[in-house]
């Protein structure tokens, strides 16, 4: 049997502890990500934020559409009175994703003078940092963050780290639906929530 010096067997066991305590954090984090996800806010707001996603040309990629659904039906209930559809362009020539958003919920009876949009950000961040600045310019103060359950979290943190008074409100369906899918999901989305805990980008 091995026997090690005290010194490396104490160097072990804290390189040990270290170790377990790192992935007993991961667990803890991706856990209250999945958990917050179910989080729905029922208070009444200004707006929604609908954070972009995909679009393949001038359509919704099938996540993007379930956010842009959730955020009619915010509205149609006379849960906010106004929509913020958020992303940038993707090919120079197609229409960016918040005009994608606007032109669908219009041919679903939305009307166009309750949508406004931002269509310069490209990340999560820049999502709400520019749609932060055009519901102020309106004067719309409590907001809904629209997205996915499992990217609610860290949607929500940013949100108010930029002095937004936000609010989750998850989509009800997403097309992460089975086990596999959601589980990668949630491995990328708990370290994105780590790195943006870190240094706040």
């Amino acid at each position: 049997m091995l026997r090690y010096p005290p010194k490396k067997r104490w160097l072990a066991l804290t390189l040990l502890g270290l170790i377990s305590m790192f992935f007993i954090v991961i667990g803890y984090s991706a856990l209250s990500i999945y958990l917050y996800g179910s989080n729905t806010s029922k208070v009444p707001a200004d707006a929604a934020i609908v954070l972009g996603a995909a679009a393949w040309g001038d359509k919704p990629s099938p996540v993007f559409r379930e956010r842009i659904n959730h955020g009619i039906n915010l509205y149609k209930r006379n849960d906010i009175q106004r929509l913020i559809f958020t992303g940038g362009q993707g090919e120079s020539s197609e229409p960016s994703e918040a005009i994608v958003a606007k032109r669908y919920a219009i041919a679903q009876g939305v009307d166009a003078e309750d949508i406004l949009t931002e269509t310069k950000s490209r990340t999560t961040r820049q999502n709400l940092y520019y749609a932060s600045q055009v519901a102020a310019t309106h004067q719309l103060r409590r907001i809904l963050i629209v997205s996915d359950p499992l990217h609610m979290k860290r949607a929500v943190l940013m949100a108010r780290d930029l002095d937004i008074d936000a609010y989750p409100s998850p989509t009800p369906t997403t097309r992460y639906r089975s086990f596999k899918s959601q589980m990668s999901f949630l491995a990328r989305e708990t370290y994105f929530y780590f790195v943006y805990q870190l240094f706040r980008i």
